[in-house]
């Protein structure tokens, strides 16, 4: 990468209104990972997108309070403007393609993408609301050596880190 040499006050400058707004996770049945995000953590669906022509849909969610009221092209925009959101991208069919081998979660070889992360007031309380819904565990917060933090998969596999700003703090001053 070339090294422009900005100072920082000029990256500033040039990044100014910049947002991390989305990141995308293709999903095989919407249903389930709609009911998974908006019913399991709590999320709102801000946007849904279809595609005809391409056969595909996307679901933007997120923890926005209050969703504005306007026309489609002014909802849209807001929806863009909004910081880390998932993006759900549902390629049609996939839900009833019995041989749909499902998509890598980044956990197995080859590595990559790894997680999100959701940070709750209460990792605890927040894992026994999930065990209600018998969402599945890949580390609960008392196991492992890293304590009050967990690990949880949505309904194609993808890892979900459940945090607290005050466990995961402890546990960085403590290395």
């Amino acid at each position: 990468m070339a090294n422009h040499h900005e100072t920082p006050e000029k990256i500033a400058q040039a990044t100014a209104g910049y947002v991390m707004q989305q990141t995308m996770l293709r999903i095989k049945d919407p249903k389930a990972s709609l009911d998974f995000y908006q019913n399991v953590l709590g999320m709102k669906l801000l946007g849904k997108y279809d595609f005809p022509g391409m056969k595909f849909t996307l679901y933007f969610l997120g923890y926005e309070q209050e969703i504005p009221e306007g026309d489609e092209k002014t909802q849209t925009e807001w929806v863009f403007r909004r910081p880390a959101l998932i993006e759900l991208t549902h390629n049609w069919g996939s839900e009833n393609d019995d041989n749909f081998p499902g998509y890598h979660n980044g956990n197995e070889d080859p590595r990559g993408f790894g997680h999100i992360g959701i940070s709750v007031p209460d990792v605890h309380a927040a894992c026994e609301r999930f065990e209600k819904y018998q969402v599945e565990f890949v580390k609960k917060p008392d196991e492992g050596s890293m304590k009050n933090l967990a690990f949880i998969k949505d309904p194609d596999g993808y890892w979900i880190e459940i945090l607290s700003a005050e466990g995961i703090t402890e546990i960085i001053l403590s290395q």
